[in-house]
């Protein structure tokens, strides 16, 4: 074992900052990484075995203890649940003969849960070995089982379930389903890779591509909505010579998947969008900061970069401009959805855990490595490509006046045509409900767990930044659900599993938050709950990320908007009953001290 961790960790230059890397292939050879694999890669790379023990701790799929030959990650997000998760989760359990978080005696099978893995429009939907499998079905469940037990590499059973395709996209394309239901000005088929970088790049200063980009703007397409040039300048102004770009394709809101989509099917357009990015703030290196959970993704897309190193549009010299080099790898993450927080996300791709920083100093200025880093969405770097294609009075003849351009949206749920929209700002609740097919819906989540719980009052409402502004991610609820129990509890859930720990209101309050809604959905709830909960809410607006900022938005915004559940369910004759049981609080206080030891 030792001689091949050694392997691993000179194929990444013997470098710490590549730490992550290093660990996601030995968790993918071993099926964990045991305390003799943390020694040897400390001893390789200088660091104390406490240092990469810290950071495997972190992330939701790197582990010390065997996982299994075969490991199953279920996704259990709300959709998933909506979808059947429950029947296909029953039916590995039964035939594998554990339940989930538990391994086969054998070693063979391991069973376990996770977050939303950006498959919402197709499931229920399960990573084995790294290799999504959506649309899962029971048959296909029992099929599955019975090909791990034969033997069979995920590879087999990844083609046996959807089809050999002819090359490398096709079988990707024929794995998940991209779905795309409406086609805008970001993925309409009218763009020649490097048609920028000659045509613009070549003839224009980084200044005048940074002043298009401004003229036209644009604002990020990641949820904070920053104008994209502002940012530019920022970074091109930093008295630094060694700069970064990186693309946040961290996508960890569940319920959004249009990344994915665009990763897929232009990519092209993403890589000449970091390289303009690149050139406009003087960078040499990118990186594309992907979830773990497209790895399925991984052989294509360095495929992809091959053939860009190939045509010059990346490497040395890119289309023939004197001093300009500029090349793109590609990071994965390991499973931890406040990577998409960009600070987080920079301390994930120099190894360590992924914890928001203090801010200031912005990335723009003190970033990757400390070096000035300009950190963008993938679909604002695909815009930014259009923009300069068809200039920025195109772009602002799009949208509305304070919202530009077009907005990918990822829509899910109770719909007839889940999948991805690309429809200009300005769009209503109701244009996206009919589009989608969906019919007389109960409650629409804009912008994923950390946005709003819509109820039909506000279906009337605008997507744009002045109103309804949203990362991408819309999920719709049909009459038959029950929004606290199924989606509130799901989404809260989600909220507390994904803290980093950091901040004292976000490791806390939502477990709090938790325990109230628990208390009112068993019958023992009153009036002042609500109102404890609301009070709670405020505290966790100091938090310093938009993580543990946005946690209690779950509870809030249904109510805010659905009160009436709540109080549907509080007793009202029993308005002074806290539901505090005296006698079970008595009886742990005297084994509580029992356990304290005598001096």
């Amino acid at each position: 074992m030792k001689k091949y961790i050694l392997k691993i960790v000179r194929e990444h230059d013997d470098n710490p900052s590549r730490l992550l890397d290093i660990l996601i292939k030995v968790q993918t050879t071993y099926g964990h990484i045991s305390n003799e694999a943390m020694r040897a890669i400390g001893q390789q790379l200088n660091i104390s075995q406490v240092d990469i023990m810290q950071t495997v701790s972190f992330y939701h799929f790197l582990t010390t203890t065997p996982t299994g030959k075969y490991t199953v990650y279920l996704n259990d997000s709300v959709v998933s649940n909506m979808m059947g998760r429950n029947q296909i989760s029953a039916v590995f359990e039964k035939e594998c003969g554990i339940k989930f978080g538990e391994v086969t005696s054998d070693g063979l099978i391991g069973l376990f849960n996770t977050s939303c893995i950006g498959m919402s429009d197709q499931e229920p939907a399960a990573l084995i070995n790294g290799k999504v499998f959506t649309n899962l079905t029971p048959f296909r469940v029992r099929e599955i089982v019975q090909e791990m037990r034969e033997g069979k590499d995920a590879e087999e059973m990844f083609s046996a379930s959807y089809g050999d395709g002819q090359n490398k996209s096709d079988l990707i394309r024929s794995v998940v389903q991209n779905n795309i239901r409406r086609i805008g000005p970001v993925l309409k088929d009218d763009y020649e890779p490097g048609f920028i970088i000659k045509e613009h790049l070549a003839k224009m200063s980084p200044e005048k591509i940074i002043e298009e980009i401004k003229a036209s703007n644009i604002r990020g397409r990641g949820g904070a909505g920053f104008p994209t040039g502002l940012k530019w300048e920022f970074c091109r102004r930093a008295e630094e010579n060694e700069k970064y770009v990186f693309c946040n394709a961290d996508e960890g809101e569940p319920g959004t998947f249009k990344d994915r989509v665009i990763i897929t099917e232009k990519i092209d357009l993403l890589l000449e969008g970091m390289v303009v990015a690149g050139y406009s703030i003087g960078a040499t290196q990118g990186i594309i900061y992907l979830r773990y959970e497209y790895q399925y993704l991984e052989k294509f897309l360095n495929a992809k970069l091959d053939q860009a190193r190939e045509k010059n549009f990346l490497g040395k010299e890119i289309g023939g401009i004197k001093g300009f080099d500029f090349d793109i790898r590609i990071q994965f993450g390991a499973g931890a959805y406040v990577c998409g927080e960009e600070s987080a996300l920079i301390e994930s791709a120099e190894g360590k855990r992924g914890e928001p920083r203090n801010r200031p100093p912005f990335p723009v200025e003190n970033g990757y490595f400390h070096k000035p880093t300009v950190i963008n969405n993938v679909e604002t770097l695909c815009t930014v490509v259009r923009i300069l294609q068809h200039g920025s009075d195109w772009f602002k003849s799009l949208g509305t006046k304070e919202s530009t351009g077009s907005k990918l949206l990822s829509i899910s749920g109770d719909c007839r045509y889940p999948g991805v929209y690309e429809v200009e700002w300005g769009f209503t609740i109701n244009d996206i409900i009919n589009m989608a097919g969906a019919e007389i819906p109960q409650a629409v989540q804009v912008g994923g767990p950390s946005g709003a719980l819509i109820a039909p009052f506000e279906f009337n409402r605008i997507l744009c930044y002045s109103d309804l502004s949203t990362g991408g991610s819309l999920i719709i609820f049909g009459q038959s659900r029950q929004l606290l129990k199924e989606v509130v509890l799901n989404f809260t859930d989600f909220f507390i599993e994904e803290s980093c720990g950091s901040c004292v209101p976000c490791r806390s309050i939502p477990s709090l938050l938790r325990n109230k809604l628990l208390k009112i959905l068993n019958g023992h709830g009153v009036a002042k709950d609500i109102e404890d909960m609301l009070e709670w809410g405020k505290i966790l607006k100091v938090n310093r990320c938009g993580l543990g900022q946005t946690a209690g938005n779950p509870i809030l915004t249904s109510i805010k908007n659905f009160r009436h559940l709540y109080e549907e369910k509080i007793q009202k004759d029993k308005e002074f009953d806290t539901g505090f049981d005296i006698r079970k609080a008595v009886i742990e206080s005297c084994e509580a001290v029992k356990r304290i030891p005598q001096l």
